[in-house]
């Protein structure tokens, strides 16, 4: 990825690397006007035009607070928070669901919430204040439209030989589109023991783990996949720059293709090194013209209901979503019970 150098006083890779030397609670001098973001991938851009992008260069030049950026997993980030949680290392920490309550669980996540979070439905943030959606996103499928002019219908389709070492899904409990895939598996065949089952079956043409949902798109563009997961506002803003990209939503036999609500939401880290500047990066991002260019910069929805985009990008993802049918995962069983399920996924498809 190429990082702005406004945006990031260090290349991505280098951030990732990095290990900050700042206790929580405290911080160098040099650091006094700076801010730290550990988040799920998918609001960066591939060529430095993601909404990420926009929001932080933007932030840098309205408050000079720099933007210090680290990116991975939606439980990788989570996991990484709770191993500093003694010498808090991140200010700001953004994830999907079910990682976000997750992290307010484990005591990662202190109460704020920020200006504009009255307008973010209550579905999208959490009771306690410790966590908002900044935008709005559902769980997809990626496939290559030059080489299957039309995706697969269903999940069923996904089994046919023609399809084996052309899929691959990222990894549940470390991505948070890979764990997604459990969680519309589990909807669409009626249960966690179908779906292990089903999984188990799909193992033949899958190629193996991956980390990060990300890296999945590349591959799909160049025609190494057929088919992977992903979610709408990733793969909508990757397919500006690969041609070959086309999102769908799987269906079960005969039903409609479902997906669900998979927001990007964001909690202040308890114990932030520089908790008032995330107070502010936090408010910037729920500002009104930040969550209006959601729809016009990042490809996704916007996290206020308040917003009502109408740029070509917003026409396009509502047609997109047209004739899906959308469930409200039980988020609160799924966070209770996501190792058993994470287990038993081990388990079905010897991973």
């Amino acid at each position: 990825m190429r990082i702005p150098a406004r945006t990031l006083a260090l290349p991505l890779a280098a951030l990732t690397a990095l290990t900050l030397t700042a206790c929580g609670g405290s911080s160098a001098a040099s650091d006094a006007k700076s801010v730290t973001v550990y988040s799920a991938d998918g609001l960066k851009g591939e060529n430095g035009d993601g909404w990420y992008d926009k929001v932080f260069e933007d932030f840098e030049k309205q408050t000079g607070i720099e933007v210090k950026y680290v990116e991975g997993g939606s439980g990788e980030m989570v996991q990484r928070a709770a191993r500093e949680k003694s010498n808090t290392q991140a200010d700001v920490l953004v994830t999907l669901p079910p990682f976000i309550q997750q992290a307010d669980e484990k005591g990662l996540l202190t109460a704020y919430e920020p200006e504009g979070a009255d307008q973010v439905d209550g579905a999208g943030r959490s009771p306690d204040g410790t966590w908002t959606s900044v935008v709005n996103n559902y769980f997809g499928f990626i496939h290559n439209k030059k080489k299957l002019a039309s995706p697969p219908r269903t999940w069923e389709e996904l089994l046919d030989p023609a399809y084996q070492e052309k899929i691959q899904y990222s990894t549940p409990g470390v991505a948070g589109d890979g764990t997604a895939v459990l969680i519309k598996a589990m909807h669409d065949f009626g249960g966690k023991e179908p779906a292990m089952a089903y999984l188990k079956k799909l193992q033949t043409n899958n190629v193996g783990p991956s980390a990060s949902t990300g890296k999945l798109a590349p591959k799909v563009d160049k025609g190494e996949l057929l088919v992977a997961n992903g979610d709408v506002q990733m793969n909508f803003a990757q397919s500006r720059d690969m041609p070959n990209l086309a999102i769908w939503f799987p269906a079960r036999g005969d039903g409609k293709p479902t997906s669900f609500a998979l927001p990007y939401a964001a909690g202040l880290v308890a114990k932030a090194p520089h908790s008032e500047n995330g107070k502010k990066l936090l408010d910037f991002m729920l500002s009104e013209q930040v969550q209006r260019d959601v729809s016009a910069v990042g490809g996704g929805f916007a996290a206020r209901k308040d917003i009502k985009a109408t740029d070509a990008n917003a026409v396009e993802l509502a047609r997109l979503m047209d004739g899906v049918e959308i469930f409200e995962p039980d988020w609160a069983d799924i966070g209770a019970h996501l190792d058993t399920y994470i287990d038993a996924w081990k388990s079905a498809t010897g991973s």
